[in-house]
């Protein structure tokens, strides 16, 4: 056994060494896509036909192994339509890295600002119980979503936010795409979660809002219209019952790209260099 053991660990290079590294990262990388999602079913179902596959093969069950042989040869080329929307999640996760592209930086002296006045009006909308659906594009380009709408290229400023979401205006019913520090386009259409796990609770603008970051990295800030609970939703996760603190928090994060707490405790000091007012909790 020792000899063995001595064959084995002789024969192995640094190439292969990196191969299994590679491998294993990869792998790691498409479990960590499909958690929680609509593919995390698909997968299982997937396995459990295999080892059905296998065990009918052991138990010479040949009616089942055959049929169960066959459709997973043809079963390969279905994959690719059944996992599309994951398949093209992981190629635009791929393509956003950041030695391929870098969300456009604002100016560090702006940034609060501009936090300062979303987040202002995402407060007048919770208090007045106004809907509100904000999505904060970062490396994924939402040109398409944006054609849905009417581009405005406004100023980030509480009245315009308000004066877009108050009930009756033209624009309200849709989301806001917010490119850098504008106001880019208003009463867009997004495209709504796939998730059927979802509480019934929750409207058509949480489900929308939940979409949009299923198929991109967008950020997304949600104001309810019946009970004014703010929520976000950021990699096609939801977050409810939040409050200003951490919107704040968390677009800071997205306006920084540092979204480890150290690092915003580094930035709060550099803002305040800069002369900003509100602290980052």
């Amino acid at each position: 056994m020792k000899e063995f053991m001595d064959n084995i660990v002789s024969g192995i290079q640094i190439n292969d060494i990196l191969d299994i590294l590679i491998v294993a990262f990869i792998i790691y990388k498409l479990l960590g896509l499909i958690r929680q999602s609509r593919a995390e079913q698909l997968v299982k179902g997937l396995l459990l036909l295999v080892v059905i596959m296998v065990l009918s093969g052991f138990l010479h069950l040949y009616t089942i192994h055959w049929i169960l042989s066959n459709t997973m040869t043809v079963g390969l080329v279905a994959l690719v339509v059944v996992f599309q929307p994951e398949l093209r999640r992981g190629l635009e996760h791929l393509g956003r890295g950041k030695w391929l592209n870098a969300f456009r930086p604002v100016e560090k002296a702006d940034v609060q600002h501009i936090v300062t006045n979303i987040v202002e009006a995402v407060e007048n909308a919770s208090a007045t119980r106004t809907g509100m659906l904000l999505v904060f594009e970062r490396q994924t380009a939402l040109e398409d979503i944006c054609e849905t709408g009417t581009i405005i290229n406004s100023d980030i400023t509480p009245e315009m936010i308000g004066n877009i979401f108050y009930e009756g205006a033209p624009l309200h019913d849709g989301a806001v795409i917010v490119r850098y520090d504008k106001l880019y386009a208003a009463g867009c259409v997004l495209p709504l979660t796939e998730d059927k796990t979802l509480p019934r609770s929750l409207g058509t603008r949480h489900k929308a809002g939940l979409g949009i970051t299923e198929k991109s990295d967008a950020f997304v800030v949600i104001v309810s219209e019946e009970t004014g609970i703010i929520s976000y939703c950021r990699d096609g996760h939801i977050t409810r019952y939040v409050d200003s603190k951490t919107i704040e928090k968390e677009l800071l994060s997205v306006y920084l790209n540092e979204p480890d707490d150290e690092k915003l405790r580094n930035v709060k000091k550099a803002i305040d260099k800069a002369g900003g007012k509100k602290d980052v909790q």
